[in-house]
Formats: structure tokens, sequence, C-alpha cells
């Protein structure tokens, strides 16, 4: 066990963004782009939603349960891009929760980013640098050029917040055991059936058979990185008391691989 546990979440889908990009976020996509022979998508630009990483972090800290957190570490995750990247969005957020974590983003590792984080997040327990930690896991789908995954999915906008902290004595709350990686879905899933009790969460890229026995919840299509990290939020509480233990599976159709986050409930331990 890490000794960190799920405390509180929320999660974001759909929201409403502020508009087509103005003359500064274009003149800085015609800047970025331009030394590598390439131009901003002007009509992709204006069908765009628009929802910036702070108007999806603003979302998040005004959620029950995350607003009132005072984290020492908190970690900001995402697979895509802000599309207007004019705020540092991890200091952003900490400000609005205290303003005392140490913050940081993770951003290019695809939906491995969060799984990253966990492992992060159980490290500074382990070292006694972080009793709280805030995770946030950030989707926007707004590019200056084409990119297939996003268009092609289609990709929604949306975004989750995990409040971690120490085991309650208490039965209540789901408590982070281990976060792995492995080359197949099925085989990294095999391994955590021999249990009763047991949940699979599996993300919408999931395309291996999973073995039988463990029922299944699958997060619906939508997402790249955030579409497990939404359902744990919105299901976490009811799941903490219908199951021993839970297990997030998503695999990146990017790279191929897979990974996994293991919470089991009080009550199985």
């Amino acid at each position: 066990m890490t000794g960190l546990a799920l405390r509180a979440a929320t999660a974001v889908r759909s929201p409403k963004g502020t508009g087509p990009a103005d003359d500064l976020a274009l003149g800085y996509f015609q800047d970025l782009l331009g030394p590598f022979g390439a131009k901003p998508d002007e009509e992709l630009l204006r069908r765009g939603a628009h929802v910036h990483h702070r108007e999806l972090v603003d979302l998040l800290a005004a959620a029950d349960g995350v607003r009132e957190s005072r984290p020492q570490l908190l970690i900001v995750t995402h697979a895509l891009p802000d599309v207007v990247p004019f705020t540092a969005v991890a200091p952003y957020l900490t400000a609005r929760l205290g303003g005392a974590a140490t913050s940081f983003a993770i951003g290019q590792q695809g939906l491995a980013g969060p799984f990253t984080a966990l492992r992060i997040a159980a490290a500074y327990r382990r070292a006694s640098r972080a009793t709280e930690v805030v995770l946030a896991v950030l989707e926007q789908t707004t590019l200056p050029t084409p990119f297939p995954l996003v268009q092609d999915t289609p990709l929604v906008d949306s975004a989750a917040a995990l409040v971690l902290g120490p085991e309650p004595p208490s039965a209540e709350g789901l408590r982070l055991g281990r976060v792995t990686s492995d080359a197949s879905a099925a085989a990294a899933l095999r391994r955590e059936a021999d249990e009763e009790g047991t949940l699979f969460v599996l993300g919408s890229w999931v395309s291996e058979a999973v073995p039988n026995g463990p029922d299944v919840h699958r997060a619906a299509p939508g997402s790249y990185c955030t579409g497990v990290w939404l359902e744990l939020s919105e299901n976490w509480q009811e799941w903490q008391r219908t199951y021993r233990k839970v297990v997030l599976c998503d695999s990146d159709p990017r790279t191929g691989r897979s990974h996994l986050a293991v919470f089991t409930a009080a009550a199985g331990r």
C-alpha cells in the first residue's frame, strides 16, 4: 500500500469555452509554427471549443471536496497542450488551494501521465514530504493544426481532480495500492482477476479481451487521457461500498502500452 487514499474527487465534461482564438493567440501560433514551415489552421481554431486549461482548473477548484483541500503536493497532467498556454496552470491551481504545495505539470506522456503522477505522489508520501495530494487531469481539444486523435475520435473537453490523503482508520475511502504498466492490457488484468469483489474500470482504448470473473465498467468514448479518471471521480463513493478492489486500466492508442492503478476498499484489506 502507498499510504494514500482517495478522499474527494470531481469531474468536468464538455464545459462551455471562451470562443474563437483572439489575435494574440493566433499570433502565438504563427510564431510557433513558422520556423517549421507551417501555419495555424484558422478555420480549425475557429471551430474549436476553446476551453483553456485555466478554465478547467477553475471548475475543478470550485467543486466540493477540492476547494477545501490544502495539499502539500499538486500535480497537473495533460496529454494534449493548452490552446492558449499563457498561464502556468499548476502554480495557478496551487494558489487557488492555499498556495503552499510543491507543484508541477506532467505532459508528453500520453495517457500514462496520470499514472506517473500517482507514482510520484506515492513516493512523496513514503518520504513524508506530503500528506495530502491533489492530482488534476486535463484535456482540451482545440489545436492549431489537425491531430487525427482529436478529430477522428472525436474527443471532448474534460477534466478530473483527485484529492488523496492519509489512509483513514474507518472503512471509508479507496486506498491506492500500486501502479503498473505492461505491453498487454489482458496480461496485466489477469494478474488482478483472482480476487472476489473486483471491478475492472477500462478506458475506451482497451481493445483486448479481458479475463472473465470481475465486473467491468467501461469509460465512455470521447477522451484520450481523462476517461478512467472521469469514471473514478463520478463513481468512487459507490464503488468503495460495493467492491473490494477497483482496477483502472487504459491502453495508449499511440504507443500500445497499457497502464493500471489498483485501489482497494478498506473493508477488503
